[in-house]
């Protein structure tokens, strides 16, 4: 078969979303207007563990606008059957207003519905309730591990014990929040046992599994609406106690109910990048080569469900070794359920692994780079499987050339531009990105449209245009002429939005989709006498601006309008599929990366300012150029922000958390964002999708604090071995 022209995907595109964004015409979930809906504001547990003794809610109830006031004292008992479909981790979910047990601070104990939100909001402060309070345990430190989960190959004990090079160090890296522009909100709506949510989620089908199995209904008779979302980040990758929330008021008042998280709720009621204490032993020869890695990683979780990521990925394949051994344990605490946050596992494990090469290659007088370069494996020595491409060494010759790496000096402290101390420092990053199912719907219209449809979500990467430029492309038409639909459990249904997986997966059932319908197009035209293409090998022909052409001769056409006209044909219509990752794996499937950063140190005062960052990616071939490197800068701010500024702090006394809120929560501002560039390998990766594309919206935050921590080692010579980085670590 021709292939078919390609005019969209590779140019850097516009958003085609980007108009109704800027104009304020995009619909978030708190602003679509559904017809006599009321508020809701849930009133949050003031103790970390314990048991609810009394609820005091006669002065909200009298306060006028509200409407009731919902706890575990009046809420109706809800089901809760199994959802294997639903994104939770394993255990016993969160179930709201269904017993007394408070398992976290800020755990919703009652939910206000008043006709206002200044109404609700002031009832929900009348609300009393009474605890018998038990001493939460809310310290990674502190608290018993569950049993570890377990990697081995060699013998990683014998061979650090025989190693003539060794290193054992211990990382700490601190919880983040996700903090997306937008909050979390719901509004829910009963139409007799029918409900349709407007919620923000990553995850259309996974809250819409999830709603069907709390209340017990069949799917057909729950819907979930998300045609925006202001920002996620991993936030919005599973179903929140809060839209259970929204559903069980609107329930019970038989009103529409809109609730809206505040900034400070969010902190204990949509999960985050949880902290780790990571203890990495290396052992190596004298010229570099690694001989063994032993691997200590404690995480923690909630106590009523187990969380867990792909934290041991990066240390079982990144670098060549005969002996690897991991303990990877999670710790129970009276905490809310920790979830995925951009580059899950693979951007914690690379700030303990990639600042532990670096201290190897200072230790050993080796550059940074070469030490990796010596270390580079043939093959995934963890599947023993052959990579399906693998250009990390290209990534460091370009990164480093681009950069100008040739200037640093290997000896810390030697470079100073008045008070302030300069440093290079480098890590590589790769990322396991997923492939899942996914299905996708394509119409061609009589007058030479198309709409394309899939139940995916767009938090900010651009789907609805790089999907646009998939189907335009495949169907043969123009960006203009095509309309990509999301955001809707009416659609066909999609895998979540998030670990890099929406281009691969939902992308190939959109190509699977549009390609179906121009197949039936071609095969009209080759099969109709009136048709200039009758006759003509439908192998031969492709489409290009709405008309179909015999390849190399333009001449010999036709347009789609003109071919349905004749056939009075309304549309064409096809669903896509696409089936995940082939199973048995046939190759080692990641994106790679190698990040470079230049920091400036204050000597007296020990500020840190990031000056220049560069990211280098192989990332299969880029769909949309100007998207590509939106997410590249978006993941390398994200990586500044956990390298220096982010840290969600507890009290321990009571698990309140202090700092939930934007002014003590330290998240990067224009300010601390220095010269960013990204640079993409050309390249495809056909292994599994029909695009040849890898994924990318993960990768580009692997690896970046570990470049800043290295950059500051080389201007300092104080290795910090706790995120973030602060003044007091450099004094």
């Amino acid at each position: 078969m021709s292939p078919q022209p390609q005019a969209a995907v590779g140019a850097p595109l516009s958003r085609v979303d980007g108009r109704l964004k800027v104009t304020g015409k995009a619909q978030y979930a708190a602003e679509h207007d559904v017809d006599g809906a009321v508020h809701a504001v849930i009133v949050d547990a003031s103790i970390g563990r314990g048991r609810i003794t009394s609820v005091d809610t006669g002065d909200a109830e009298k306060h006028p606008g509200v409407l009731r006031v919902i706890s575990h004292r009046n809420a109706p008992k809800l089901p809760y059957r199994d959802n294997a479909g639903s994104n939770n981790p394993p255990g016993r979910r969160l179930r709201v207003f269904q017993d007394d047990r408070v398992l976290f601070h800020g755990q919703p104990v009652a939910v206000v519905v008043a006709t206002t939100l200044e109404a609700a909001q002031h009832g929900a402060s009348l609300v009393k309730v009474r605890y018998d309070a038990e001493e939460p345990s809310t310290d990674l430190h502190e608290a018993e591990p569950d049993k570890p989960t377990d990697y081995a190959r060699g013998d990683a004990e014998a061979g650090l014990r025989s190693a003539p090079v060794r290193l054992d160090v211990t990382y700490q890296l601190a919880r983040n929040h996700h903090n997306p522009m937008e909050p979390h909100a719901t509004i829910a709506r009963w139409d007799g046992n029918r409900l349709t949510v407007w919620d923000k989620t990553q995850w259309v089908m996974g809250t819409h599994d999830e709603l069907a199995a709390v209340f017990d209904l069949p799917a057909e008779s729950v819907r979930v609406i998300n045609p925006f979302v202001g920002g996620g980040f991993g936030s919005g990758l599973r179903c929140w106690p809060h839209t259970v929330v929204a559903a069980l008021a609107a329930r019970v008042t038989g009103r529409p109910v809109k609730l809206v998280l505040s900034r400070r709720q969010m902190y204990f009621g949509t999960g985050f990048r949880p902290s780790y204490a990571y203890r990495l032993r290396l052992g190596s020869d004298r010229r570099g080569r690694l001989s063994a890695a032993i691997h200590d990683i404690d995480a923690e979780t909630s106590s009523y469900e187990t969380f867990t990521e792909a934290v041991m990925g990066a240390g079982q394949m990144t670098y060549s070794m005969p002996n690897v051994s991991q303990a990877y344990r999670t710790v129970p605490l009276d905490v809310n359920t920790p979830i995925w946050m951009r580059g899950p596992g693979f951007a914690s494990a690379s700030f303990a692994i990639e600042s532990a090469m670096d201290e190897l290659a200072d230790r050993l007088g080796i550059d940074p780079i070469e030490l990796r370069r010596r270390n580079e494996p043939g093959e995934d020595e963890a599947s023993n499987l052959p990579f399906s491409s693998r250009r990390l060494r290209e990534c460091y010759t370009v990164g480093a050339r681009e950069f100008g790496w040739q200037r640093r000096s290997s000896r810390p402290r030697s470079r100073r531009e008045g008070d302030w101390l300069i440093g290079l420092g480098m890590a590589a990053g790769v990322y396991d990105c997923g492939r899942f199912p996914a299905q996708a719907r394509a119409r061609l219209d009589a007058d030479g449209t198309a709409v394309v449809e899939a139940a995916t979500s767009d938090m900010g990467p651009g789907t609805y245009t790089s999907q646009t430029q998939v189907a335009a492309d495949a169907l043969g038409l123009t960006m203009r002429t095509v309309t990509f639909r999301l955001g809707d459990s009416l659609y066909p249904p999609t895998s979540p939005h998030g670990g890099s997986a929406t281009m691969a997966s939902v992308g190939s059932a959109v190509v699977d989709a549009c390609n179906q319908v121009r197949q039936q197009a071609i095969r009209l035209a080759v099969e109709d006498r009136e048709s200039p293409l009758y006759g003509v090998d439908a192998k031969d022909v492709v489409v290009r601006s709405g008309r179909l052409h015999v390849q190399g001769n333009p001449a010999r056409g036709e347009s789609y309008r003109s071919l349905l006209t004749r056939h009075d044909r309304t549309q064409l219509e096809a669903r896509g599929e696409y089936a995940g990752a082939p199973s048995p794996a046939r190759r080692s499937y990641f994106a790679y990366n190698a990040t470079f950063a230049e920091v400036a140190v204050d000597a007296a005062l020990g500020l840190v300012r990031v000056r220049r960052m560069l990211g280098v990616y192989d990332a299969g071939r880029i769909i949309s150029p100007k998207l590509a490197e939106s997410q590249a800068f978006g993941g390398i701010v994200g990586g500044i922000g956990t390298a220096l500024l982010e840290h969600t702090v507890t009290d321990h006394r009571d698990g309140r958390i202090v700092n939930a809120n934007l002014a003590d929560y330290l998240v990067p501002v224009n300010a601390d964002v220095p010269e960013v560039r990204a640079i993409y390998l050309d390249g495809e990766d056909n292994d599994g999708n029909l695009l040849g594309v890898k994924g990318l919206g993960e990768v580009v935050q692997v690896g970046v604090a570990a470049a800043i921590g290295n950059a500051v080692f080389n201007a300092t010579g104080r290795r910090v071995r706790e995120l973030p980085i602060t003044a007091e670590a450099l004094l």
